[in-house]
C-alpha cells in the first residue's frame, strides 16, 4: 500500500503550510529519509524527509497551501502498481485538520511567466489585501523569499507615475493587518492568559563572580568561535536546577500534570517579524560549553529561517532576556502547556550587604512566571532561589 506524503504539523498553533519546493520530482525514485520537499509556514520553514523508500508521485504543486495533516503526495514501494488516478487521501489520525466546509481558499501566489514568487504564506495574504504585486517586490528574507515587512514596505511606496499631492494638515496613520507571526504570537498569548493561572515573582542575584567567569571563558574559548553570554549561563543553571525541582519541569495536560524527567530547554530568540523559542534537548546532561554551543546554533538557524520540526518541539521549560535591551524586569508569558518561563534582565550596578557593610556589586534581577495550577508559590520560589545560588557561586556551572 502506498505511504501517504504528510503537510507536517509544526507546533500546536499551526493552521497552515505550503509546499514551498518539492525536492523529489514527480515520478523520482527516493530512499528512505531523503528530502521530498520544503514546507513553509509563518513560525519556521524546514525540510520534509521520505518514510520510506520508492515512487514520489505529488497530489499538489508547489506552492500550494494547506491545513496540517492533509496530503499532498504518495511513495509507491516497489512492484507496487501506480494508478493513472490518484487515490483521493485521508487525513492523518493525529494530527487535527481544520474544518474546510466554509472556510475560505487559501491565497493563491502570484506568479510571473510560470515561475511562482518566493513569498510567505502572510506575505501573499498581506499582498492580496493590499492590492500588491508581488512580482514588483523585493524580497529581503532568506534567498530572497518576500516577507510582510517587504509588502508592507511595497504598498507605502508611491507607484512612479503617480502624481503629487498636497500634504495633508492632518495626522497619518497606519492600519497593519494582524496576520502571519504576529496574529500567532497574539492568539497563542492571548490563549496562555485566558487558560492558566499565571504569576510572577522577581528575584534578585548577586552576578560577580558570574561575570568574572563569563569574562575567563570568553578569553579561553573566543578562538574557536565560541563567546559565552549571561545568558548561557543562566541556561546552565536551569539545566541543573530542574532535575533538583522537578514540579517547575511540568506540564498540565486535561486533568494530568505531566512531571519530565528531561530538561528540553527553549530559549526565545527574537525576530525581525516576531518570537520564536528552539529547544535544546536533554539539557541536564550538556556542559556550560555544549549549551553556549547548542544555543548560539539554533538562534543562528531561527534567524536565516532553517529550524526544523525538532528544534521547535518538546520544550519543557523556557528562558527568555529582555536584558540586553536595558530591561531591568518584566513579566514573561508561559508557553503553553510549560509550567514555567524564566525572564533574565540587565545587568546593573547595585549594593551587596556584607554584614553592616554595603559594597558595589554587579546585579541581575530574574523573574519567574509559573502556573499555579501546577504548583505553588513556595516550590516555585525554591527553584528559582536554586538558580540564584549557582549564579552567585558559578563554578559550580562547570561541573
Amino acid at each position: 500500500m502506498a505511504t501517504e506524503i504528510y503537510l507536517v504539523k509544526v507546533g500546536m498553533t499551526m493552521h497552515e503550510g505550503t509546499v514551498e519546493e518539492w525536492y523529489a520530482s514527480d515520478g523520482e525514485q527516493v530512499e528512505a529519509g531523503a528530502l521530498l520537499y520544503r514546507l513553509e509556514t509563518e513560525k519556521v520553514n524546514l525540510d520534509v524527509d521520505a518514510e520510506s523508500a520508492g515512487t514520489v508521485k505529488h497530489l499538489v504543486a508547489a506552492g500550494t497551501t494547506l491545513a496540517p495533516g492533509e496530503v499532498v503526495g504518495y511513495i509507491y514501494g516497489e512492484g507496487e502498481p501506480i494508478p493513472d488516478v490518484l487515490p483521493k487521501p485521508t487525513p492523518k489520525p493525529d494530527i487535527a485538520v481544520r474544518e474546510k466546509k466554509g472556510a475560505p481558499a487559501p491565497a493563491k501566489a502570484p506568479a510571473t511567466g510560470g515561475k511562482r514568487i518566493a513569498a510567505s504564506p502572510a506575505a501573499r495574504k498581506l499582498a492580496a489585501e493590499l492590492n500588491v504585486d508581488l512580482a514588483s517586490v523585493a524580497g529581503t528574507g532568506p534567498r530572497g523569499r518576500v516577507t510582510r515587512e517587504d509588502v508592507q514596505q511595497a504598498a507605502k511606496s508611491p507607484a512612479p507615475s503617480a502624481p503629487k499631492t498636497q500634504p495633508s494638515a492632518q495626522p497619518t496613520s497606519e492600519a497593519v493587518p494582524l496576520a502571519g507571526m504576529r496574529k500567532t504570537i497574539a492568539e497563542r498569548m492571548h490563549a496562555s492568559l485566558r487558560d492558566s493561572a499565571q504569576l510572577t515573582m522577581d528575584m534578585e542575584a548577586g552576578m560577580d563572580e558570574a561575570v568574572r567567569l563569563r569574562e575567563a571563558l570568553i578569553g579561553e574559548w573566543e578562538s574557536d568561535g565560541l563567546r559565552v553570554t549571561v545568558t548561557d549561563l543562566v541556561l546552565r543553571a536551569v539545566a541543573k536546577a530542574l532535575p533538583q525541582h522537578p514540579a517547575m519541569n511540568a506540564a498540565l495536560t486535561g486533568n494530568a500534570i505531566t512531571r519530565f524527567e528531561a530538561v528540553h530547554l527553549g530559549v526565545a530568540v527574537a525576530l525581525d517579524d516576531g518570537l520564536i523559542v528552539p529547544v535544546i534537548k536533554d539539557a541536564q546532561e550538556k556542559s556550560l560549553r555544549q549549551l553556549a554551543e547548542a544555543s548560539a546554533a539554533l538562534a543562528a538557524r531561527a534567524r536565516e529561517g532553517k529550524l526544523g520540526v525538532d528544534d521547535v518541539s518538546g520544550g519543557t521549560f523556557t528562558v527568555t532576556s529582555l536584558g540586553m535591551f536595558g530591561v531591568d524586569g518584566f513579566t514573561p508569558i508561559l508557553n503553553p502547556p510549560q509550567a514555567g518561563i524564566l525572564g533574565i534582565g540587565r545587568l546593573y550596578d547595585g549594593v551587596a550587604w556584607v554584614g553592616e557593610r554595603a559594597t558595589r556589586s554587579r546585579r541581575m534581577k530574574l523573574s519567574l512566571t509559573w502556573d499555579h495550577r501546577v504548583l505553588d508559590g513556595a516550590p516555585a520560589a525554591k527553584f528559582l532561589g536554586a538558580v540564584r545560588d549557582l549564579l552567585e557561586a558559578p563554578l559550580r556551572l562547570l561541573v
